[in-house]
């Protein structure tokens, strides 16, 4: 991740840093209404976020792949004023990429 007027991150080991999608957040019930991801729900919901740097320990996972992982598990950290959260490789539930074979399902368990 290279930053102008700053500092580049380099992300160490098995670590990744990823943006959570903002769509991922909302859904919506079968009559249409939109629930915000405020909303409170019995069950954990996994949630998907876009990769921006992986440390040169990663082994399935790239820049720019979207990950599935458990929003209560997550360190957050602000680089100039956005807001992104660290992971470790083994904290990802799943993988999506138009790398990945036709056949695979992306799963890195």
């Amino acid at each position: 991740m290279s930053t102008s007027g700053a500092a580049a991150i380099k992300m160490l080991h098995d670590r990744l840093l990823v943006e959570l999608d903002r769509e991922s957040g909302e859904r919506r019930s079968s009559g249409g209404i939109v629930i915000p991801a405020t909303a409170a729900m019995g069950a954990r919901r996994p949630a998907w976020s876009r990769v921006i740097a992986v440390g040169p320990h990663a082994r399935a996972v790239e820049v720019g792949d979207r990950v599935l992982f458990d929003p209560e598990d997550k360190s957050e950290v602000e680089v100039q004023g956005e807001v992104y959260i660290v992971m470790r490789e083994r904290d990802v539930h799943a993988v999506a990429a138009e790398r990945l074979d036709a056949g695979s399902t992306g799963l890195y368990l």
